[in-house]
């Protein structure tokens, strides 16, 4: 008996410890916004020292087109299939709120959603969200903390003072408590929002703890609209004002990644944490993204489902875990993001998940030994539509019209529609799609 003790007490001390998982989580930052992922005019130096740390994934997918269903898909491991958000503005039922001085509509995450804190919490880890939810809609019952969070700061959509002003917010939630920002009130520009996100993050990291961890740090930046601190470096250039802030504001999101990846590395936290970073979606419509080539030449932009709208670039950092200054095209998505942060942290769950664990794929940045699909829907307006199996993708753009089908190995900006030559493949996706998903009650078909 004492022998077995003893070895399960040796076992135990020399058992690797659960890591640490950080996602950073940039909000409309184009596929090609990144030097990393070929931007030449914006300087991104961190992330891109980061890119060298880690492994660089050319083909993973955001969950959705824009950012509360995106997050949706990321949190609870559901698809736009599935999932309870799929879009920014529901058209049936949700409560009722201000934007941009008319009414609209907007759904939340129910109590019956699951999420990838709620799940890890459970299992020991500290969890903690920095910054942009998005998933509350108008219900302030519904907010990080009731979602399975263990810490928030930051700002929600159901408190509008919190975000009234993007970058210079007047007042902050720190847990439940709505504070002011005294670098901002009175109509001062003390405290850009970039800044107080990392100043919060550095601020958990600082905290004596005995758990491992989930750190979410969602920024805002660089979403419209676009106010830097200043221009910059990019200030003495001869482009337009939206093009220097534009510019201005992605650095100084890098400037802000850097400064947080150097804490965390300084406090010795680096060697068993796998830090991810994202964006949410693809570059916006309104963003000067032709003059930057932010989707580095896909087709379509944030609200398309073609690759320009959820093609994101991605990158992942895990110290003796992850090749360093390696690209893979192995395709994943936002959707794999919960079950593989539940085996990093050997966590059960016997939910429904429509997401696999690509912990192999993040290991070893080969592809699958065989395909999988990934669905998305935005039926926000009315219903569009794609999918993606292997090489190929099809694309519903507007509603009810035939599905347009793309190989991506031959054709990655979706500029010759094939369907007319694959009949079968087209049959295909229609019964995969039309069994994949489930009606929603806040988009009705």
């Amino acid at each position: 008996m004492r022998l077995l003790l003893a070895l399960f007490l040796t076992a135990t001390a020399f058992a690797a410890p659960k890591p640490n998982i950080v996602f950073l989580l940039a909000d409309d930052l184009g596929y090609g916004d990144l030097g990393c992922y070929g931007q030449k005019k914006i300087k991104t130096p961190s992330i891109d020292k980061l890119a060298t740390q880690g492994l660089r994934f050319t083909s993973c997918y955001s969950g959705n087109t824009v950012c509360a269903p995106s997050r949706c898909v990321l949190y609870t491991g559901r698809d736009a299939g599935h999932a309870r958000i799929r879009g920014n503005f529901a058209r049936a039922g949700g409560l009722p709120g201000p934007k941009v001085g008319q009414t609209v509509h907007r759904a939340n995450l129910l109590a019956e959603d699951t999420t990838v804190a709620a799940v890890l919490s459970k299992s020991g880890y500290r969890t903690a969200l920095v910054n942009k939810w998005h998933l509350d809609g108008f219900d302030p019952k519904a907010g990080p903390l009731d979602r399975g969070f263990d810490e928030f700061k930051g700002w929600l959509v159901s408190a509008p003072n919190t975000y009234a002003s993007a970058y210079w917010p007047t007042q902050r939630f720190d847990q439940r408590n709505l504070k002011d920002v005294p670098g901002n009130l009175g109509g001062k520009h003390g405290s850009h929002n970039t800044t107080l996100t990392v100043d919060e993050a550095i601020g958990f990291l600082d905290q004596p703890k005995t758990e491992p961890f989930l750190l979410v740090v969602a920024f805002s930046a660089p979403h419209d609209p676009w106010e830097p601190p200043n221009q910059g470096a990019y200030a003495s250039e001869s482009w337009t004002d939206p093009q220097k802030s534009y510019a201005a504001l992605t650095t100084h999101l890098d400037t802000e990644v850097g400064r947080f990846l150097s804490h965390l590395d300084s406090k010795g936290l680096d060697e068993n944490t796998v830090v991810f970073f994202a964006s949410d979606n693809g570059a916006a419509q309104s963003a000067p993204r032709e003059f930057f080539n932010s989707c580095a030449g896909l087709r379509g932009c944030k609200g398309d489902l073609y690759e320009g709208g959820i093609r994101v670039p991605m990158i992942v950092r895990w110290p003796g875990q992850v090749q360093t200054g390696k690209t893979s095209d192995a395709v994943w998505s936002f959707v794999d993001f919960m079950p593989t942060a539940l085996e990093m942290a050997e966590a059960e769950y016997d939910g429904d998940l429509d997401g696999s664990s690509v912990l192999d794929l993040i290991k070893s940045g080969n592809p699958r030994e065989r395909d999988r699909l990934y669905y998305w829907e935005f039926p926000e307006k009315e219903l569009t539509q794609a999918a993606r199996e292997g090489k190929w993708k099809v694309v519903r753009p507007a509603k009810n019209a035939p599905l347009e089908l793309y190989d991506l190995s031959a054709d990655p900006n979706e500029s010759k529609d094939v369907a007319k030559d694959h009949p079968e493949l087209i049959a295909h996706f229609e019964d995969e799609m039309k069994a994949h998903r489930e009606a929603s009650e806040y988009w009705p078909d």
